[in-house]
């Protein structure tokens, strides 16, 4: 039996010269981590000023219900000595419905500040999340 022999053949192919390919994707890379960074720090200062401000608003509306709820209290009581004032005859009837109107608008206005209320924490809690 004769030996055919055998045969391999290798080809190894090492790029010395690649136009700066290999740079510019670097480059690339380098670029949009960077962008990545300034959109990252650009997102978290626009969350914190977001937060610092519905929180102000939520602060805001809540210090002005107390002041809502205490008009419609004077209001109330108002009302009740109108009309014990009218009752004694001491009153007309247009300032019995004067008083039951600023009571109505007292009590309209506390109702809208626990609505603005609630929607400065409901706002909050979307940035925030549940608390």
């Amino acid at each position: 039996m004769r030996n055919l022999g055998n045969s391999a053949s290798a080809t190894l192919n090492i790029p010395i010269w690649n136009w700066g390919t290999t740079h510019s994707r670097i480059k690339q890379g380098e670029l949009r981590r960077n962008q990545a960074k300034l959109e990252l720090s650009f997102a978290q200062r626009r969350f914190l000023g977001d937060l610092h401000t519905l929180y102000a608003e939520a602060e805001t509306v809540h210090a002005e219900l107390e002041t809502l709820r205490q008009s419609a209290e004077l209001a109330a009581e108002s009302l009740r000595l109108t009309t014990l004032r009218y009752q004694g005859g001491e009153s007309t009837v247009l300032e019995v419905v004067d008083a039951q109107n600023t009571l109505t608008s007292a009590r309209n206005a506390y109702d809208d500040g626990q609505a603005r209320y609630r929607v400065a924490l409901a706002n909050l809690q979307t940035l925030t999340g549940s608390f």
